[in-house]
């Protein structure tokens, strides 16, 4: 495969609302995840482990703190023609939409001229807020054996699943007869359903699933592609061009089934992220033969005064006090962590910068708490932001689910919200000593 002949699109996704506060002043790609990453090192290493270095990145909410860490974390011999290039529609919360991005589809669309270059044969299309690990190179191999005009990422779901993706239906060869988005019913997902003995067949173990999601991983020839986004004003790929390639091209699908999280909401996010730092973790960022990269940040050593600390990540630069108890929980970079301390079930992303020693003693004697989780403060089932200021003595723990239900309704508050029984507190919130819900 020739260097220029594969480019690959990165969709920095819309407002991120199902995310918000996380997404209050940040772009979804550009959410911490594990405690060192942000999601969008996922598709980018993807794309480097599979020997492909030509890679455009569409953003446009809130997308400042994302165009930095793309320009500190990947630069490239500028001798090789590799590259990650922001191509941005820049657009805050609060402004108007028409003249936008649309949606999946109409977001590529405005960018044609860089998919038009000259040596361009096909165009990868990511998603910037999933986790997984795949290698594109198989993906392409897939496509070019059947001879396919398009090719979709396909992974086996249930049928509760199911309603959450848009499922294809198959033929024998593997071609997509059919695309369904989001059925609901059971007669509908009866319509789609794969006979699970054809993935049996085909080594991916079937183990009660029986429908074929779409994972947002599309591979296109290129002339297909702009021919299928300049025929008519489609906005979406699941909805509108699809459906309608399905009748005119040959689209293929490409069976996966690794680990792959859609990180799209507080549960989904929450729950990735302490599943990442259990014993036996679902997907392993300590792959050494398809790491995950990020940005090199050159901070010290993480400094554990005593205590427990069980089932956890710790990241780099964090200062953590004496008598802590940390479980099941993820500290991201420049945490601080003080004395008698316990954080359970919970993640907590840490600090863009340290404190000066006499800044610190400077907040404490105007009575507000500095950067970190104060003495004495307990803090479970919750996502805690950066640089929040969490003063002494304060329990931050989800309120007890009332009776017959999974967890306490939701909640917003001015400090933060309640979602999904997980509390969440935003970037920059304080907390003063003693403080309550």
């Amino acid at each position: 495969m020739a260097r220029s002949s594969l480019i690959s699109l990165i969709l920095g996704g819309g407002k991120g609302t199902r995310l918000f506060p996380l997404t209050q002043l940040r772009s979804k790609p550009a959410v911490p995840l594990a405690g060192k990453f942000r999601l969008i090192d996922i598709p980018i290493s993807n794309c480097l482990n599979s020997g492909l270095e030509q890679i455009y990145l569409l953003t446009q909410f809130n997308s400042v703190s994302l165009h930095r860490h793309i320009r500190e974390s990947y630069k490239f011999d500028r001798f090789g023609g590799g590259f990650v290039e922001i191509l941005a529609a820049q657009q805050s919360q609060d402004e108007a939409e028409h003249d936008w991005y649309q949606g999946t589809a109409d977001a590529v669309r405005k960018n044609l001229r860089y998919i038009e270059q000259h040596g361009v044969e096909h165009v990868l299309i990511l998603s910037g807020d999933q986790l997984y690990r795949m290698n594109y190179a198989k993906m392409l191999a897939t496509h070019k054996k059947n001879k396919a005009d398009v090719t979709i990422g396909a992974l086996p779901v249930t049928r509760e699943q199911a309603k959450g993706f848009g499922i294809m239906t198959l033929n024998d060869g593997g071609r997509v007869t059919d695309f369904t988005e989001k059925p609901q019913t059971e007669e509908a997902i009866d319509a789609v359903r794969t006979d699970p003995a054809w993935m049996d067949a085909r080594g991916i173990k079937s183990n009660g699933r029986d429908c074929l999601g779409s994972m947002g991983i599309y591979l296109f020839d290129r002339d297909v592609l702009v021919d299928l986004l300049k025929a008519d004003d489609a906005e979406d790929f699941g909805k509108e061009v699809f459906p309608r390639a399905i009748n005119s091209q040959h689209v293929q699908a490409h069976l996966f089934d690794g680990y792959w999280e859609d990180i799209g909401t507080i549960r989904s996010f929450y729950e990735a992220n302490l599943q990442l730092a259990g014993q036996n973790p679902p997907f392993d960022f300590a792959d050494a033969a398809a790491p995950i990269y990020t940005q090199s940040r050159y901070l010290p050593s993480s400094r554990i005064g005593g205590g427990k600390i069980t089932g956890s990540l710790i990241s780099d630069g964090c200062i953590i006090g004496e008598n802590c108890t940390i479980e099941n929980s993820v500290l991201g970079l420049r945490s601080y962590i003080g004395d008698g301390v316990t954080i359970r079930d919970s993640v907590v992303m840490g600090a863009d910068f340290y404190q000066e020693a006499h800044h610190r003693e400077g907040d404490f004697s105007v009575g507000r708490p500095p950067v970190g989780v104060g003495d004495g403060s307990t803090i479970s089932h919750a996502i805690v932001d950066k640089n929040c200021r969490i003063g002494r003595n304060i329990d931050f723990v989800a309120p007890p689910a009332p009776a017959g239900a999974h967890h306490a309704p939701d909640a917003d508050h001015d400090w933060g919200v309640l979602r999904d029984g997980i509390l969440v507190l935003p970037k920059n919130t304080e907390l003063p000593d003693g403080w309550s819900m």
